[in-house]
C-alpha cells in the first residue's frame, strides 16, 4: 500500500509538470562589431539583469527568435563566467539576497534588503561611488520598489514593505530611476522630478538639478503600445548618466528584465521569450554604447533560474519544453561582459564576486572623495 501511495503521489507530480510547444524562429539580427579594449579602464558600469534567467531560457529565446543556428546580441558578448547564487540562509535565493551581493559584496537572507542577517546595514554601491563623483541609475520592467533595484538604495529586512522602500529611493543618491510603482509614492517631493510618460522626458528635464523617477504604471510595467520598453528606458538613463557625468567620475547604471522571471513563475514560455526579446534588444543598444564611448564595461547576468525549464525535443519547427516548477532554482547561471576589463569575469564565480570585481576595476581605494557637480 505504502508503494501504490508513493507512485501515484510521483504520477500527480509529473502530470503537473508543465509542457509547451514553442515555434522556432528565423529573424536576422543585425551584425554588431565586437572590439578590443586593451590598455583601456572602465570609466562606467552597466550591469543587465535578466531575473530569472537560467541558460535554458537564453537557449530557448535562442531558438524561437532567431533559430538554433543563429545568435542572439547576448551571444556575441566575447567573456562568459558562471555565477553561483545561494543566499546566506538558503541554497536557493530570492532577488532580494541576490541583488545584495551585487550591490553591497555580501550575502544575506532571503527577503533582506541590504542588510547583514544580523540586520546591520550594507552600504550599496550607489553609496560607496556616489562618494567617489559617481552618478547611478536604476532602470527595471516591474515597480522601480521590486526587489532588485531596490538592493540598490534600501535597506529593510521585508523587501515587501514597498512604500518604506519608495521613500528610501526618494532620500536616495539614485541620479533617475526609471520603472513601474505609481501607488507606492508620495509624488510631492520637489527636489524630484517625476514623469509618467517617458516622452515627457525633454532635453530641458535632463539638464535641470533635478533627480528624475518616472514611473509608468501602477505596479509592474505592462508590456504593450504606450508603455515604455526595458531598451527604451536603458537609452534614456544611459543618455541621461552620460550628459550629468561628463565633469565627474562616471557612472553605474543597474537595468532589470523584471517580468522574465514572472513569466517564469507562470511557466509561460512564450511570455518569458517576448520579455528576453526586449532584454536583449537592451544588451544591443549597450554594445552599441560601448563601441562608441570604449570606456564603459558591460556585465549581464541573472539572480537565478525560474522555473525549472529543460528543453525536451523538436518536432519539425515545433519546441518541446517543460517547466519541473513554478519557484526558483539553484542552478548556477552565466556572467556576460564586454568593454574594458571584461576578462576578468571569466571562469566560476560568487555573485558576491561581482560587487568586488567592479570596485576594483574602477581602482575604488585609490580614489578621491569628490562631489558630482553637474
Amino acid at each position: 500500500m505504502k508503494y501504490l501511495f508513493l507512485l501515484i503521489f510521483f504520477a500527480l507530480n509529473v502530470s503537473s509538470e508543465k509542457v509547451e510547444y514553442i515555434k522556432t524562429g528565423n529573424e536576422e539580427a543585425e551584425t554588431i562589431e565586437i572590439k578590443s579594449f586593451e590598455k583601456i579602464k572602465p570609466r562606467n558600469i552597466i550591469l543587465l539583469i535578466g531575473d530569472g534567467t537560467g541558460f535554458n531560457q537564453i537557449t530557448l529565446s535562442r531558438m524561437a527568435i532567431v533559430g538554433h543556428d543563429s545568435k542572439l546580441y547576448i551571444d556575441t558578448l566575447p567573456f562568459v563566467g558562471i555565477s553561483l547564487t545561494h543566499s546566506a540562509d538558503n541554497i536557493v535565493t530570492d532577488s532580494a539576497a541576490a541583488a545584495t551581493a551585487w550591490s553591497t559584496g555580501y550575502k544575506t537572507n532571503n527577503k533582506y534588503l541590504s542588510i547583514t542577517p544580523n540586520k546591520e546595514p550594507l552600504q550599496t554601491l550607489p553609496e560607496k561611488l556616489y562618494k567617489k563623483g559617481f552618478l547611478s541609475g536604476l532602470v527595471a520592467t516591474s515597480s522601480i520598489t521590486h526587489a532588485t533595484p531596490a538592493a540598490f538604495y534600501a535597506h529593510t529586512d521585508n523587501r515587501y514593505k514597498e512604500k518604506d522602500i519608495a521613500r528610501q529611493l526618494q532620500s536616495s543618491s539614485i541620479d533617475i530611476a526609471l520603472g513601474g510603482g505609481i501607488k507606492f509614492f508620495n509624488t510631492t517631493q520637489e527636489n524630484i522630478n517625476y514623469i509618467t510618460d517617458l516622452n515627457e522626458l525633454s532635453k530641458k528635464e535632463l539638464n535641470s538639478k533635478k533627480r528624475i523617477i518616472g514611473l509608468f504604471a501602477d505596479d509592474g510595467i505592462e508590456r504593450g503600445k504606450g508603455s515604455p520598453t526595458q531598451s527604451s528606458m536603458t537609452n534614456i538613463a544611459i543618455e541621461h548618466l552620460k550628459e550629468r557625468t561628463a565633469n565627474c567620475s562616471g557612472f553605474f547604471l543597474m537595468s532589470e528584465g523584471s517580468q522574465i522571471d514572472w513569466a517564469g513563475h507562470d511557466n509561460d514560455a512564450k511570455k518569458m521569450i517576448e520579455e528576453f526579446r526586449d532584454f536583449d534588444l537592451t544588451i544591443k543598444e549597450a554594445i552599441k554604447f560601448i563601441n562608441t564611448e570604449k570606456d564603459t564595461l558591460l556585465i549581464v547576468t541573472a539572480d537565478h533560474e525560474t522555473g525549472g525549464l529543460q528543453i525536451l525535443k523538436r518536432s519539425k519547427n515545433l519546441i518541446k519544453v517543460q517547466w519541473g516548477t513554478g519557484s526558483h532554482t539553484g542552478t548556477p547561471v552565466g556572467v556576460f561582459s564586454y568593454g574594458p576589463g571584461a576578462e576578468n569575469f571569466e571562469g566560476t564565480m560568487d555573485n558576491t564576486d561581482i560587487h568586488n570585481k567592479i570596485l576594483n576595476l574602477l581602482n575604488f581605494d585609490e580614489l578621491e572623495n569628490n562631489n558630482c557637480n553637474y
